[in-house]
């Protein structure tokens, strides 16, 4: 028989020439083991096996029918036309059909099976190869970064000495070659759109609803009602209006004094003719402010006014904050002001709306502009406060249900290794979750309402410090605003000041500095001092920080990092809270300074 040639749309069906759409409704009948009533290419409703279906809701199986017709129309060009037709799909994806045109159905959902198995293999595959090529990346971003601020002997033999010496006789690089700011979202805002952290988050809500569900339970037994009255949190922020009143002479002191001081320098710097004289003098105008004005003032109200811990903290940190601000704006602008020394008439004096906007932003590091959103998501705002107040809540049924039942009345129990002991492992789940509740309340929830509200672009407060190998990693993503502060006012101008020979000087300096400032902050809230703190600040953070170093990688060094972070939670927070209750127990009528420095819970002993 002689053959015939088709169109695209249409096949042979031995001698004659059929559209191709009718035979797909023919096999499609078969495959279902009926045959279809509607002749016409797709009718709107046949019956298959006494079903009555619609055939265009068939169309991925129209689809895979018509590569079994394709292969049938190119094999019959190529065989006999008395041969048997045959579709002998090989392995490669075609599908099988018999002479009939019947499709084997087990052998397409095989495929189907087989091709979606591939796909989850391959998106492994690309997964595991993007996070290792990311991760190689930005390892050699940091290596390189750290070459670049290193200098080799060779290349230090090689430099000019004239050059040398005026590069030193200069002041720091202008605050342009410093931090830069760009416009990036917060880490764990991009993190939880993926519902995988998103329910770890889910997860901490439910364990708060469990916190609520088990405090009031004991309380209907224990008093028979329930018991919604927050004594803890009522305590703790106690005396608020003292509190407030006290922020605003702070704010209003650091918001005139430090930019007046600044005007009255750089006006009459030029003119002046004993400049260093004239530096000095406002310096020392400036120092004085900070250790009357910012530092004893506000000590003096928290201690005269026998503030509660929690609004003692609101103080200091304020405190603290305002200081470090102060200081960088002085510190930058006094920069700029000494490296424009050729150009009299070219004084760039800050303005004092970018001066209100620093005090204001969340960041300790001054620039005359940062970048800005162009809209403010005020739903946005109000779920990160709705979430600091959440952060406050959970705490409060930590210490009620954690804390308060294991730590009332060990004064009354003998002092023993096994009670210290117990007691830290005891204390690490309240410690570790107190550290996850700060983290998140401060550093995520509270920072970014401020910086929506301020349309502050740069959200890096922090970075994925839960992933550090290195104690040394850790220190610089734990807390990136205050981080930066250290590393361009403290460890910068150290190595300014004494050269760059003395980097272990420097970076013990940025310890000591770091250490003192969270002592100080822990002594004068909680009213006591107990330099336990400072101690694993100055001994074990120094330690680790030089033996967990950034070569250290690895997941087993992950592990180690966290066990160190929850040990050291556990001592905290037992240690603190032995001594705040041995404090309580035993007061001391007329202590002498000896007797305020010795732990008070080291002889405080109940007899019951």
């Amino acid at each position: 028989m002689p053959k015939t040639r088709c169109y695209p749309n249409y096949l042979c069906d031995g001698a004659q020439c059929i559209e191709a759409r009718a035979i797909l409704v023919r096999v499609i009948s078969a495959s279902c083991g009926a045959r279809c009533s509607g002749h016409v290419p797709f009718p709107n409703a046949g019956t298959c096996g006494g079903v009555c279906i619609d055939c265009r809701s068939r169309k991925l199986m129209a689809s895979e029918t018509g590569v079994t017709l394709r292969g049938r129309r190119s094999s019959a060009k190529s065989t006999n036309e008395d041969s048997p037709r045959s579709s002998e799909g090989p392995d490669d994806g075609y599908v099988r059909s018999d002479s009939n045109g019947k499709i084997d159905a087990e052998h397409v959902i095989n495929r189907k099976l087989q091709l979606k198995q591939k796909a989850e293999q391959m998106k492994t595959d690309l997964l595991k190869q993007f996070d290792f090529q990311f991760n190689h990346f930005v390892d050699n971003l940091i290596d390189e970064s750290t070459s670049l601020d290193s200098v080799s002997p060779f290349l230090c033999a090689s430099v000019n000495k004239e050059l040398t010496a005026l590069a030193h006789r200069q002041a720091r690089a202008p605050p342009e070659k410093g931090k830069h700011f760009i416009s990036r979202r917060s880490l764990l805002d991009e993190l939880f759109q993926v519902n995988h952290i998103r329910t770890i988050y889910h997860m901490f809500i439910a364990l708060l609803i469990l916190f609520i569900v088990s405090t009031l339970v004991m309380d209907f037994i224990d008093e028979g009602r329930l018991v919604l009255d927050f004594d803890l949190l009522v305590y703790a922020f106690g005396r608020f209006p003292i509190v407030i009143s006290t922020w605003l002479c702070m704010f209003l002191s650091t918001l005139i004094i430090p930019y007046g001081l600044f005007l009255q320098w750089a006006f009459g710097y030029y003119a002046s003719k004993h400049k260093v004289l004239r530096t000095v003098f406002f310096g020392a105008l400036f120092l004085l402010f900070q250790i009357v004005g910012l530092w004893a003032a506000p000590v003096y109200t928290v201690i005269h006014f026998h503030l509660p811990p929690a609004s003692r903290f609101i103080v200091i940190l304020e405190q603290v904050r305002l200081m470090m601000k102060a200081h960088s704006f002085i510190r930058e602008n006094f920069s700029r002001v000494i490296s424009n020394k050729e150009r009299n008439s070219d004084i760039q004096i800050p303005q004092f709306s970018h001066y209100l906007y620093f005090l204001f932003a969340p960041t300790l590091i001054y620039r005359d502009s940062y970048p800005r959103n162009p809209t403010i998501r005020w739903s946005y705002v109000a779920t990160k406060f709705a979430q600091v107040l959440g952060c406050l809540f959970y705490a409060y049924y930590i210490f009620v249900r954690l804390c308060i039942p294991l730590f009332r009345n060990i004064s009354k129990e003998p002092f023993s290794l096994k009670v210290l002991v117990l007691c830290i492992f005891n204390s690490i789940l309240p410690g570790v979750l107190v550290l996850f509740l700060a983290f998140f309340a401060f550093l995520h929830c509270w920072l970014n309402a401020f910086a929506e509200m301020l349309q502050f672009a740069d959200r890096m407060f922090y970075k994925d410090w839960w992933n550090s190998t290195s104690f040394a990693n850790y220190y610089r993503t734990w807390n990136v605003v205050v981080h930066d502060w250290l590393y361009y006012y403290a460890y910068k101008d150290f190595l300014w000041l004494f050269t760059h020979r003395f980097r272990a000087a420097a970076m013990l300096s940025v310890f000591t500095v770091s250490a003192v400032v969270h002592e100080y902050v822990l002594a004068i809230c909680f009213g006591f001092f107990y330099p336990v703190l400072f101690c694993l600040f100055m001994c074990f953070g120094m330690a680790f920080n030089f033996v967990l170093h950034d070569r250290r990688k690895g997941p087993v060094w992950n592990v180690v990092m966290w066990t160190s972070l929850f040990l050291g939670q556990g001592m905290l927070v037992c240690l603190y809270s032995q001594e705040w209750y041995a404090q309580q127990h035993c007061p001391l009528t007329n202590p002498s300074f000896l007797d305020l420095l010795k732990p008070r819970s080291w002889t405080c002993r109940l007899h019951s």
